[in-house]
């Protein structure tokens, strides 16, 4: 099982990379936030390595806690790895913690390939899973997350920047400590 895939970046389309290790190219889906990283930029990747009776399959994701929600996210009948990859790429692990935790099936419902059953689904199965939520910084946080990129700011950037503050403040002081990251980044 391949788990853990680190390479240049060879070819990129929409939703996958042709990452080179060691003089093998592997095709790995992605989320957006690693399709924006250049061709030949050497990139590091938490990888499910879906095998089936069509063929074998790798979904890249950047950060092992990410590659465990995507984990938890397939656990769900119904929902691929496309689908949770299609999940993760629309919103940040806080966020969809969030909306399960809150039972917002429209965080899903959003995305294609997830209706409402499928979404439902989600947030029976998971609810428990996910357990009781620090509300305050999770909600927080991905009101910042949100804001930033609608500011402009691509996702990676905005990742690296929140790891640097305190996700115990109020969502105003997260964004300006943010915004004070990402001005001198």
């Amino acid at each position: 099982m391949i788990a853990y895939l680190k390479g240049v970046i060879l070819e990129k389309s929409v939703n996958y990379i042709i990452l080179e290790n060691s003089g093998v190219g592997y095709k790995v889906f992605v989320t957006p936030e690693t399709l924006e990283n250049k061709l030949a930029e050497t990139v590091a990747l938490y990888v499910y390595h879906k095998v089936s009776e069509d063929g074998q399959a790798l979904f890249g994701l950047p950060d092992f806690s990410t590659l465990q929600f995507f984990e938890l996210l397939i656990t769900v009948s119904g929902v691929g790895p496309k689908v949770a990859l299609a999940i993760l790429s629309a919103a940040r692990v806080e966020t969809v913690r969030q909306a399960i935790a809150n039972q917002d099936a429209a965080v899903f419902t959003r995305i294609s390939g997830v209706g409402l059953k499928t979404a439902e689904k989600i947030i029976v199965e998971l609810k428990s899973k996910v357990g009781a939520l620090e509300a305050t910084g999770a909600a927080a946080s991905g009101e910042v997350f949100e804001a930033l990129i609608a500011l402009g700011y691509n996702q990676r950037e905005v990742r690296e920047a929140l790891k640097k503050i305190d996700a115990g403040l109020p969502s105003q002081q997260q964004l300006k400590e943010a915004l004070k990251f990402l001005g001198k980044a």
